[in-house]
């Protein structure tokens, strides 16, 4: 079988996935023919060959159409962990159906073709995502429920490479990130070692600390929800729910010209969100919101919101209505972000006059597509704002000094002590921000 030409060298109309009557030929094999491709799955070929004769052919194919194609080899040549010359175990945090932290040993995942080993200096908690279910389980426990890893962002050095990795060299700093989870162990969890695709891996400005890269997931994740708000200079801003995810996005509001309001019922959010631009914070349940975030835009009403916090959120829903601008008919307008899990129950048309509620799904296009994550390449003319790219472009304001992550880190625990940073979440909740543990320690 003749092997393709690499993916660079071809016309670009033969760029996209190849395709046939059965539309069964992954786009990272290279093959021309449903045969071809069966054959390298079987590890023969037209000769009837198998064996380690068969898996070299099959490797060239790949490593000459790159690591976006050679991701699903794992299933077949996994490379094990004797040679990456990895410790066999180290410590990950684990919670339990009691709420309970711990420091467990789990074995060092294999790596795959288009993912990266990263040793871990500096993970970050999302208060909300990952401990949702620690509030319920410390009231309600569940004895049953297995141990499960905790954490989706974290920064570290790279250690080894993937089959077909390309842009990413050992010994790199790097930002990591989650996305599904194709094989045991991969993520970016609380663990001195992580197993992430290439592609949510972004390169750490010189500097830029481990502590404020490690937040990188969120800081993206609020980038997606600003653009989806579409900003302008001078417009007034809400932002309800002041986690980190609402910190970011009260910090690039603020960047992006607009004048920001915060809700949050915590005074250490509150403070965190003053630090970072917020020109006023309100607390629910004990202030009324509607008449001094009217009054703070001048009685003109809110341009746009972001509803940053998960749950249910009917009557929260009505206190923002209430606060955008309004026509001279009565009918509210502006824009409602919503970037958190939240739901609400309300009437759409006259009930919410011409008010655009859009929703800002995770870090923008490229997260859970396979390609992407393990190093495909959008052309970034059609998708300018990636995921990469937000990753890219929120160490960039880091580094310039226009984003100090320090304002949100509240708290800083070793990896020894990590089941402790869960307990000061949950037991100390008014008095905590952003939580960091430190994987040297």
């Amino acid at each position: 079988m003749r092997p393709p030409a690499p993916l660079q060298s071809r016309p670009r109309c033969l760029r996209a996935r190849r395709r046939t009557r059965s539309h069964r030929i992954p786009r990272w094999s290279g093959c021309r023919s449903v045969g071809s491709w069966y054959r390298l799955r079987s590890g023969g070929s037209r000769a009837g060959r198998n064996g380690p004769a068969a898996r070299e052919e099959e490797a060239a194919l790949c490593s000459a159409n790159g690591a976006a194609r050679a991701w699903e080899r794992a299933v077949a040549m996994p490379i094990t962990r004797e040679s990456t010359q990895m410790a066999d175990t180290h410590r990950i945090l684990p919670i339990d159906g009691y709420g309970i932290g711990h420091i467990d040993q789990r074995e060092t995942p294999e790596l795959r073709p288009g993912y990266v080993l990263v040793r871990n200096r500096a993970s970050f908690f999302s208060q909300g995502t990952q401990l949702r279910s620690a509030f319920e389980d410390r009231k309600h426990p569940r004895p049953d429920a297995p141990r499960r890893p905790l954490g989706y962002q974290c920064a570290g050095d790279i250690v080894q490479l993937g089959v077909g990795v390309t842009g990413r060299e050992i010994g790199q700093r790097v930002a990591c990130m989650s996305g599904i989870e194709r094989f045991p162990g991969e993520g970016a969890y609380h663990a001195d070692y992580v197993v992430v695709g290439c592609g949510l891996t972004e390169p750490i400005p010189d500097s830029v600390s481990y502590d404020w890269a490690a937040s990188a997931h969120l800081a993206a994740t609020a980038m997606h929800a600003v653009r989806r708000a579409e900003l302008q200079l001078s417009e007034d801003v809400l932002v309800a729910g002041l986690g980190v995810v609402g910190q970011y996005c009260v910090r690039l509001a603020h960047l992006s010209g607009a004048r920001v309001v915060g809700w949050d019922l915590f005074p250490a959010r509150r403070r965190a969100a003053e630090l970072g631009g917020a020109g006023l914070t309100i607390t629910p349940g004990e202030d009324n919101l509607v008449a001094p975030t009217r009054e703070f835009t001048r009685g003109r009403g809110l341009d746009a919101a972001f509803i940053a916090f998960g749950g249910d959120g009917d009557e929260t829903f009505q206190q923002i209505l209430d606060c955008m601008k309004v026509t001279p008919d009565t009918h509210q307008m502006g824009r409602i972000v919503i970037v958190g899990g939240f739901s609400f129950r309300h009437g759409w048309a006259a009930s919410m006059g011409n008010v655009d509620v859009r929703s800002a799904a995770r870090t923008g296009p490229g997260f859970l597509d396979p390609y992407y994550e393990q190093g495909g390449y959008y052309p970034p003319v059609f998708t300018q704002w990636s995921t990469q790219r937000n990753l890219e472009e929120s160490m960039r304001l880091m580094s310039e000094g226009r984003i100090n992550v320090d304002e949100i880190i509240s708290h800083r625990f070793p990896m020894s002590e990590a089941p402790a940073a869960i307990d000061q979440i949950v037991n100390n909740t008014a008095e905590t921000a952003g939580v960091v543990i430190d994987h040297d320690a």
